[in-house]
């Protein structure tokens, strides 16, 4: 079974190999020190007891990474409600941001860099850990005076910048619950989430820079919190120090709430099972999912994955090309500063004012580990590697990459071009409801192109038939068998959704939605989604948000989206549409429905096509069959199709215009 489920030791001679690890790497990681820690003879006997023995691994685990208790807890797991429902850490108490923040701020780590931070415009600053604290603290006490509480959802609508950290941190301290949201959406996705959570109150900015340009921020957050009647206060962080509406009794200015307030704040010890954030991630139908995540979850998962797989150390700084909304973002920020490292933020775009922006980045700021998507490499690469060498990026020891599957050039590139070969791409998937990685690189084993080393730590992962069964040398699909801190609590007011949309395939088991297989010598590979989510540029989309975004037009009867293969966004949207009784397809309307998609979702969902059809292939209980549509708009075989309720509709799709 170890086998299976990590590189196996056939792969040592292996001509795929692509970078080993050296002795004095193997024995200078985080890992290995865990290992001598407990006696462990391999990488192989820690994975297998770490997922043969969940409760005395992740014990291990914050002991290892020095996670603070007010209270240390009783028992580490309970699975008395199943395994769809743990509950980690009973009797503990505990708050992710005395981790965060507290405990290095009263330690000899004060005075040390916990953010740096850089704009696209080239506005640079940094916040020690006694700074951050101090920033947290005041906010705290300045909310509390605005009415947040223990359990209000508080909305996080930034760029990546300081106020981004200081705001989730502050927010953990009173014990509220943070939801981020991309920084890129437009008001009904943004007020889509908002609404969901019932969110008391929206942090938003003025706007922010992209491409040399103004961004207005505050207007689409005044649209958001229209839509959500829940919102009481809009506060508001001064990053371009623009003019804004203002709507006087709601609306306030960050720095005036700030001002005079303390900067000593009682953290609250809160029990680790207590929601600590909602972070919406989209499926295949209805409204965006609100994975709810807890105080000694998402952070611990995150800080744990940094630590065992991205070998990251206090000394280090870790920058992952991201967006709060996405959940990378928190992922950077919460797991970065739970181990005392420095966390780089950028607010910008990574080509400008020219292609180097990254680059020069990683060498001006001496980052260690770079994370960015393969998305993003594979627009980076026809720029040509002058740019990249140009740099001095002698500070890399890791490289890492998530959001979509690789292709072979661009990952050599990335290695070959930045990483000159002797950096690891710590190739790393997951989700938003893992709070992190389900397979993963390990700096203690070795890589094929594109490949990841095995399951996470901590993961108990297979690939599996369609029989639950598993399945090696050929694709399935990706499960997990066992608990882990870090899964999601459900999601938020919709427990019987999470149960049907993780459990109900195969019993005991998680199923993901990910295609995968598992090579001769022991390596993972992703194959993309198995379901009907769009990822675009690693960003998580459900069709349903394009759908809705389309029929809200008066000239949309109906709708349907499908994620295609782009060679530079990993997927683009495609959107087939039908219009009401009457009205004619022209290049206007086409453009109008994808402006009308931009409105809602914003610029970087932009649909790629658009095609007018007179109908939609449907099954005889009306669901869209977007695997068909997808397959008939590719030009390749559908498969089944024996569900149509009108197979003349494939005809539809295959001329559509």
């Amino acid at each position: 079974m170890a086998q299976a489920r990590m590189v196996a030791d056939s792969s040592a001679h292996s001509p795929d190999i692509i970078w080993r690890p050296t002795a004095a790497q193997v024995q200078g990681s985080n890992v290995h020190r865990l290992m001598v820690r407990h006696g462990l003879p391999s990488y192989e006997a820690l994975l297998d007891r770490s997922t043969a023995e969940p409760g005395w691994f992740w014990e291990a685990v914050v002991d290892d990474l020095g996670i603070s208790w007010y209270r240390r807890f009783d028992t580490v797991l309970d699975l008395a409600a199943g395994l769809q429902w743990p509950k980690w850490f009973r009797g503990g108490l505990m708050n992710v941001a005395n981790d965060c923040v507290d405990k290095h701020a009263g330690g000899t780590a004060r005075r040390k860099t916990a953010v740096i931070w850089e704009g696209e415009e080239g506005t640079a600053a940094s916040l020690t850990y006694q700074d951050l604290y101090e920033a947290a603290n005041r906010l705290a006490n300045g909310l509390q005076k605005l009415g947040v509480g223990v359990g209000d959802r508080v909305g996080v609508f930034l760029p990546m910048i300081p106020e981004t950290v200081v705001a989730i941190m502050s927010l953990a301290k009173l014990g509220a619950v943070v939801l981020p949201i991309f920084s890129g959406y437009g008001p009904e996705a943004a007020a889509t989430r908002l609404r969901d959570a019932e969110a008391k109150i929206l942090i938003t900015a003025d706007g922010f820079w992209r491409r040399g340009r103004q961004v207005a921020m505050k207007e689409v957050a005044d649209a958001a919190a229209a839509l959500t009647p829940s919102v009481e206060r809009v506060l508001v962080a001064r990053r371009l120090g623009r003019e804004v509406p203002w709507t006087r009794g709601r609306d306030f200015w960050w720095h005036d709430v700030v001002a005079d307030q303390p900067r000593e704040f009682t953290t609250l010890p809160m029990d680790p099972e207590d929601p600590l954030m909602i972070i919406y991630t989209s499926g295949t139908t209805g409204r965006p999912k609100g994975a709810v995540h807890v105080h000694a979850g998402f952070p611990l998962k995150s800080a744990q994955d940094m630590a065992h797989h991205f070998d990251l150390r206090a000394s280090d700084i870790m920058f992952w090309f991201t967006d709060i909304g996405w959940m990378m973002g928190p992922w950077l920020i919460y797991g970065t500063l739970t181990l005392g490292s420095t966390v780089f933020l950028y607010d910008g775009a990574p080509d400008y004012p020219g292609p180097d922006r990254l680059w020069s980045m990683v060498e001006r700021h001496r980052i260690t580990q770079l994370g960015i998507s393969p998305t993003l490499v594979r627009s980076l690469m026809p720029l040509g590697e002058e740019w990249v060498e140009r740099h001095d990026l002698s500070s890399l020891r890791m490289l890492g990459s998530t959001g979509e599957p690789w292709n072979p050039d661009p990952y050599l590139w990335f290695f070959r071009t930045v990483g000159k070969g002797r950096c690891p791409i710590i190739n790393y998937s997951g989700g938003t409801e893992i709070s992190g990685g389900i397979v993963a690189g390990s700096p203690c084993l070795p890589l094929k192109v594109a490949s990841f080393s095995g399951p996470c730590l901590g993961i108990a992962a297979d690939v599996v038939g369609e029989d639950g069964r598993p399945v090696r040398g050929q694709v399935g699909e990706l499960v997990i068998r066992g608990p882990w801190p870090g899964i999601t609590r459900g999601f938020w007011k919709d427990p019987d959704r999470y149960v049907d949309t993780y459990w109900s395939r195969w019993p005991g088991t998680w199923y993901h939605g990910d295609w995968a297989s598992i090579d001769e010598d022991g390596f993972w590979f992703i194959h993309g989604r198995s379901d009907d989510t769009i990822k675009i540029g690693g960003k998580r989309v459900g069709p349903a948000e394009f759908e809705s975004a389309l029929v809200s037009h008066p000239a949309v009867a109906e709708a349907a989206v499908v994620g295609v293969p782009h060679e530079v966004k990993g997927e683009a949207a495609v959107c087939f549409v039908v219009l009401e009784p009457g009205l004619e397809p022209s290049e206007e309307l086409r453009q109008a429905l994808k402006e009308q998609v931009v409105t809602s979702l914003g610029k970087a969902l932009r649909p790629d096509d658009l095609k007018f059809v007179a109908k939609i292939p449907k099954t005889r209980n009306a669901k869209v069959m977007r695997r068909v549509i997808r397959a008939c708009y590719l030009g390749i075989e559908p498969g089944d199709t024996s569900a149509l309720e009108d197979p003349g509709a494939l005809d539809e799709i295959a001329r559509a215009r």
